[in-house]
């Protein structure tokens, strides 16, 4: 089989690799769509990296046993590869899994983990029926694209009543507004890219500030009537616009936190917590009791597809890592087999 591997710093290929077989329920998936996600700064720095993506739509080819998956059996693909078996696994919260699954020690191999690859291995029960109707391209955003930003919005109980802070408008912050409209929520949107700019104003959010003003946060108060925002979310993963979600927010409002970020947040827990009465909130990605809500935003949303500016063939890697790392573009969907 064919898969896209990373060969150094802004070097990207296609090789060739041994298919991976079915072993006792764990099946083979044809992967038909790849969405990008930030596998691009791997790109940008290199080394080589022959495991890209967690992410992809496709059809059960290959059964070891009988299982909770058939053959043809349309399916989005979860990311990692959790335990099953500890009390968050069964609690549907795999995500935050302490015991992950070896991939190379169960399956005696390498091949099969890259979703930037024709085919994939993966526990059946991390393979999630995609509804009839629901193209296979529509149904790769439950994953990184939508699903990030619903587990947060829901914990954050974001309504139609809230006015919604949304700092950063990248693919995940472009799918966080998706998840806002579709909840009815009034949305202030932080970005200064130009390009991401007009796909957020086009996906209708209510203002769009720029994050180098030095009067961004003023002119938050003034969209709220001095009060604040019900919600933030950052989806940025910057020290600085988490900071403007904290001080954004009204008091006894929500902060929920979905951008990857490894320095650290000044909080002054007087201040900011005790005093304000804030509730932060750290979330990954959702609950796999709540795949239907995420099926349902995909379903009606007529919003869907502005989350997406290309699709090309995987054949193409190198010019969509160049793309996804131009920042001039929202979901970036590969097609393995083109």
């Amino acid at each position: 089989m064919r898969k896209a591997v990373i060969l150094g710093r802004r070097q990207a290929g296609i090789v060739e690799v041994p298919q991976p077989h079915a072993v006792q329920n764990w099946a083979v998936v044809k992967v038909h769509v790849t969405p990008m996600c930030t596998e691009y700064k791997q790109y940008l720095t290199g080394p080589r990296a022959d495991v890209l993506g967690h992410e992809a739509a496709g059809e059960v080819v290959e059964v070891a046993q009988p299982g909770r998956v058939r053959l043809g059996d349309r399916v989005v693909v979860m990311p990692l590869y959790a335990c099953g078996t500890c009390p968050l696994c069964v609690a549907g919260d795999y995500i935050y899994c302490q015991n992950v699954s070896s991939f190379s020690a169960f399956t005696g191999d390498q091949e099969g983990q890259s979703t930037y690859a024709q085919y994939l291995l993966k526990p059946d029960w991390l393979l999630l029926p995609i509804p009839e109707g629901v193209s296979y391209e529509h149904a790769s955003l439950a994953c990184c694209a939508l699903g990030p930003s619903y587990g947060a919005l829901r914990a954050a109980n974001l309504s139609a009543i809230d006015t919604l802070l949304l700092t950063g408008a990248g693919p995940v912050g472009l799918g966080a507004l998706v998840n806002a409209r579709y909840r009815g929520a009034r949305t202030i949107v932080v970005e200064s890219n130009p390009y991401r700019v007009d796909r957020a104003q086009a996906m209708g959010a209510a203002a769009v500030i720029d994050p180098r003003d030095p009067d961004a946060l003023a002119q938050i108060n003034a969209l709220t009537n001095g009060v604040g925002v019900d919600v933030a979310l950052d989806c940025s993963g910057v020290v600085a616009a988490q900071r403007l979600c904290i001080d954004a927010t009204r008091r006894r409002g929500r902060v929920a936190f979905i951008g990857e970020c490894h320095d650290d947040l000044p909080i002054r827990v007087s201040p900011d917590l005790i005093r304000k009465g804030l509730t932060l909130i750290g979330n990954w990605h959702y609950n796999l009791a709540d795949y239907p809500g995420v099926m349902h935003v995909i379903q009606h949303s007529p919003l869907l597809d502005l989350l997406v500016s290309h699709v090309l063939p995987m054949s193409r890697i190198q010019e969509a890592f160049e793309l996804s790392a131009s920042q001039q573009c929202a979901k970036i969907l590969l097609k393995p087999w083109a």
